[in-house]
């Protein structure tokens, strides 16, 4: 059995991040959704909430667990047991942030590998951090995030 590991912040989970678990989903038997605790970017959402709009917006993929962790992720990866960290890439600038985390993460852990998977193209240029900026002006981001992820920023986020 393989078991990949996903992880982020989930600041909010986008489409794009569904669409990378739901690829990884058809290559690996387990994808384990890591929401990370500990992160030096500022959070709209605790990790509570994080975790709990990744679950429902993963809602009905089969062989996903969606968890919270806290410290390195390639020591939770360990824990997990598994052998495959998923990264996403959305355009060629993400390319060489990816490529250093994953030397590091090698370095770190040498028995998991880096994969790396791109969202459907229609998805490739949504990131969390501009959704909550488009949420928080009142923009629509329906298109761009599960329903209630979209109620939950714009509780949280209008301006």
């Amino acid at each position: 059995m393989i078991t990949a590991i996903y992880p982020g912040t989930f600041d909010p989970i986008t489409n794009g991040h569904s669409d990378i678990v739901a690829r990884a989903a058809n290559l690996f038997d387990k994808v384990i959704v890591a929401v990370a605790k500990s992160t030096s970017k500022t959070t709209a959402f605790t990790i509570d909430e994080r975790v709990a709009m990744a679950n429902e917006a993963l809602d009905g993929l089969e062989r996903i667990e969606v968890v919270s962790f806290d410290g390195l992720m390639t020591a939770f990866a360990r824990e997990c047991g598994a052998k495959v960290i998923v990264r996403g890439l959305r355009a060629v600038s993400d390319f060489e942030n990816e490529f250093q985390m994953a030397g590091m993460n090698r370095h770190l852990n040498d028995t998991a590998e880096t994969v790396f998977l791109t969202p459907a193209e229609h998805l490739s240029f949504i990131s969390s951090s501009l959704v909550r900026e488009v949420a928080g002006y009142g923009g629509d981001v329906s298109n761009f995030v599960h329903a209630s992820v979209k109620e939950a920023l714009q509780q949280r986020l209008t301006k």
